[in-house]
């Protein structure tokens, strides 16, 4: 969407302090032995307390609240009594929501406890370079070249980016134009960002892999050549200068 009134922005502002705050709390409360169905629980409880309502169940139905992925997992895990939490674990929280018509979305990638499996650098990486792409984001900006600083610092720190994954455009639904913001340059992508437009901009940084490929649940994404990834998510409101973190509550950055 395109922000073009105060009442927008207001709308867009409490619908990203909900879903930032929650994913804020589930990465607090999440804990080894915990399973990710009492986690998701939590996440779901809070963001009825805002009145916003799940994006990912109310728009494909999803068999949860929220997007928990454990390990070589990459996104779009679904939440389940089966899975517990173990020390040293790589989770992955997506935390994504609409509240009176505005819809906004945030994730993240850490380590559980102790950094038993090194996954920390993989995490770093992945944060550190939301953060530059999302400094390097303004009015006018071409897409295909924050891809290509994203690809670029991966690449510096002996990383791959997923390439049939990308942020999108958001506001007054889940995933609007524009579509497939690409962690890598697509040099036919002639497409620039617009001042006041709201966009969802995540990273997908990985070991191993280039691609997701699904499993047989429907959902679930890992990678085609095995692995691990960390993935950050803001929603930002695009302007003439640095962009609002409209999730910035979520405190990834701290």
């Amino acid at each position: 969407m395109s922000i073009t009134k105060e009442s927008e922005l207001a709308g867009m502002q409490n619908a990203g302090k909900a879903v930032a705050h929650t994913l804020k709390q589930m990465m607090d409360y999440a804990r080894p032995g915990m399973s990710t169905k009492e986690l998701d629980d939590y996440g779901a409880k809070i963001l009825a307390d805002f009145g916003a309502r799940s994006a990912p169940y109310l728009t494909y139905g999803f068999p949860g609240c929220t997007c928990i992925s454990i390990n070589n997992e990459f996104c779009h895990g679904i939440p389940s009594h089966k899975r517990i939490l173990k020390e040293g674990d790589l989770v992955n929280i997506d935390v994504s929501a609409e509240l009176n018509g505005f819809w906004a979305d945030n994730g993240a990638s850490f380590v559980l406890g102790q950094d038993m499996h090194q996954h920390q650098k993989l995490v770093a990486a992945s944060k550190a370079i939301l953060k530059q792409a999302i400094d390097h984001i303004k009015g006018g900006v071409k897409i295909a070249d924050v891809g290509h600083l994203m690809e670029t610092a991966a690449k510096k720190q002996g990383f791959m980016v997923i390439k049939n994954l990308g942020g999108h455009g958001i506001g007054r639904s889940l995933h609007e134009q524009p579509e497939a913001l690409l962690n890598y340059k697509d040099r036919f992508d002639q497409r620039r960002f617009k001042k006041n437009s709201v966009v969802a901009i995540e990273t997908f940084i990985a070991t191993h892999s280039t691609y997701a490929t699904e499993l047989n649940d429907g959902w679930t994404l890992v990678g085609n050549k095995g692995g691990y990834m960390a993935q950050h998510e803001h929603t930002i409101m695009v302007t003439g200068g640095k962009p609002v973190i409209l999730t910035e509550m979520n405190g990834i950055f701290n």
